[in-house]
Formats: C-alpha cells, sequence, structure tokens
C-alpha cells in the first residue's frame, strides 16, 4: 500500500512516500521520475495531485496505472475547481468584496504550492485516459473498501451535496487506453502547458 505526498501525515500500514525526507517519510522520492513499486494492493494520495503540473498529473496517474497490481484500486482527494469557483465568484458584490474574493479564488488556485486544480468532469476524464475504470466518488473518510476507509486527514469547508470543496475518487485498475491518454496528453500541451 501505497501512500503518496504523505508529509508528516503517516499512515501505519502503509509505505509513506514523499519528496522531502522527514521522520514520518518511508520513501523520500519524487514520483515524477516514477515509483519503484509493482503489484501494489493500493495507491492513496491526499492533497497532492494539485501540487504537480496537469501533464505531470496525467503522468502520476499513468505511473500509479502501472505499479497497481491486476484490479486493485486508487483513491485520490484533491481540491474542487468547480468549488473553488462557485464559492469565489462575485456576483451582486462591493468592488472591496469582489477584490477580497478575487485574492481568494487566486489563494484557492495557487496558495499552498498548488499548480494544477482539477475539475470533477477533468479528473474523470483524466483517470479514464490514464487506464482506470470503476470511478466512483466517494464522501470525505468513506469506502466500500476497508482499505481505504478514515483515510482523509486535511480539514474540511462546507459542503454542499452537489458540489464538495474537494474530490474524493477511487479508480480500479483496467486496461491501458495509450490512444486516450495521448489525446489528453496533446490537449493539455496545446490548450495550457505551451503558456507557462
Amino acid at each position: 500500500r501505497l501512500h503518496v505526498g504523505s508529509g508528516c501525515r503517516r499512515l501505519e500500514g502503509w509505505v509513506n512516500v514523499d519528496l522531502l525526507p522527514a521522520l514520518e517519510v518511508d520513501l523520500a522520492v519524487d514520483v515524477r521520475d516514477g515509483l519503484p513499486f509493482d503489484e501494489v494492493e493500493a495507491v492513496y494520495a491526499e492533497h497532492f495531485l494539485e501540487h504537480l503540473t496537469g501533464l505531470e498529473g496525467l503522468a502520476f496517474l499513468r505511473e500509479a496505472w502501472r505499479v497497481l497490481g491486476p484490479g486493485a484500486w486508487l483513491r485520490l482527494s484533491t481540491p474542487n475547481l468547480d468549488w473553488v469557483l462557485a464559492a469565489h465568484r462575485g456576483d451582486g458584490r462591493s468592488a472591496a468584496e469582489k477584490e477580497l474574493l478575487d485574492l481568494g479564488l487566486n489563494r484557492s488556485c495557487y496558495g499552498w504550492g498548488h499548480r494544477f486544480p482539477w475539475s470533477g468532469a477533468l479528473l474523470v476524464r483524466a483517470l479514464d485516459a490514464a487506464g482506470f475504470v470503476e470511478v466512483r466518488w466517494c464522501p470525505h473518510g468513506e469506502s466500500d473498501l476497508e482499505v481505504f476507509r478514515g483515510l482523509e486527514r486535511h480539514d474540511r469547508c462546507p459542503d454542499t451535496p452537489d458540489l464538495p470543496h474537494v474530490l474524493i475518487v477511487e479508480a480500479r485498475k483496467g486496461e491501458p487506453q495509450a490512444e486516450r491518454l495521448n489525446e489528453l496528453e496533446a490537449l493539455f500541451r496545446q490548450e495550457l502547458e505551451r503558456y507557462l
């Protein structure tokens, strides 16, 4: 079981992987260079994916797919871009309120080292392109799979049933989808990466 981007939030019974060495980290590696594992039971990453660029995020999903054993599962949590946009819209507000909302929007997207916020639709497309199936949304700390129950540690903001502030998704390793992945990577390069 791999806990990727663990930081100081160690999970017992998991291999805690992070970029920076720390007492809580079992293996300090840059996952952008790959993971030295094969046939793992589960991969979990909480508030990690948004710290990668879009293309790095796609590469991480591909690498998570590679290291998982047949039929094994991935669980991710990441801030919900749709919630960020809805929470920081400035319609009907004063100029001063709109300025604060604008600053809050930028903080949500780029604060804490965030590099690429994900919407639900884009995350589902990326998981599909990386070869994951049975994609399902989960409530904070809940899962049909025992291995993923009660793992989330990050603070929570007020959610609505149709618009959670954090996307928590599980997906099972399926068949590779090289054509879909190449198509999505090309879209990321064309619409985003070439401007950065």
